[in-house]
């Protein structure tokens, strides 16, 4: 539950954000915030991060749903950590709220391109990246996996070199 429950605010949290921004921003105005090492910009991105691919947006649209596929079945069968249902929930979370865009905006079905706002300045000139709520959810919810991997904290909810008991602290 608590997988699906991190997922559902991850996705409620970018669609909500990708509206406002949407409905309140206008291309190629930006929005100066903190002395402008962040602006609110809005654009469209048809492909994965830093634009890259963005002639494969259909491809990128099926390799997104098998993920999202992938990621809630195995959470489904093997989940047994909080902290794995956490990490999942934000991964999962993040790539469906990318993904209902590549659905759902135009320019059509399986080609809609991504809602991207937040912009962050590179101090040597120029902007570093610019990304959504959904694509910090996705990364967040990665970096978080990988130190879960690290740490040796298995997603059933043992750890290398303890049972399932040892962890919990159940006896």
């Amino acid at each position: 539950m608590l997988f699906g429950a991190v997922a559902l605010v991850s996705i409620g949290i970018d669609v909500a954000t990708k509206a406002l921004v949407v409905a309140n921003l206008v291309p190629g105005e930006p929005v100066r915030l903190l002395g402008g090492a962040v602006y609110l910009s809005l654009t469209r991105n048809s492909g994965a991060a830093f634009s890259f691919a963005k002639d494969f947006t259909p491809v990128l649209t099926v390799l997104a749903t098998v993920v999202t596929i992938a990621i809630v079945w195995y959470a489904y069968r093997k989940l047994g950590s909080w902290q794995w249902a956490v990490a999942l929930g934000m991964v999962a979370g993040g790539a469906c709220g990318n993904l209902m865009d590549r659905l759902f905006r135009p320019p059509g079905f399986m080609v809609g391109h991504v809602v991207d706002f937040v912009s962050v300045f590179h101090p040597y000139g120029g902007y570093f990246a610019i990304f959504n709520m959904a694509d910090s959810s996705l990364v967040l919810g990665v970096i978080w996996v990988i130190l879960l991997e690290l740490t040796g904290r298995g997603i059933d909810g043992t750890r290398i070199g303890k049972t399932k008991q040892d962890d919990t602290g159940a006896a």
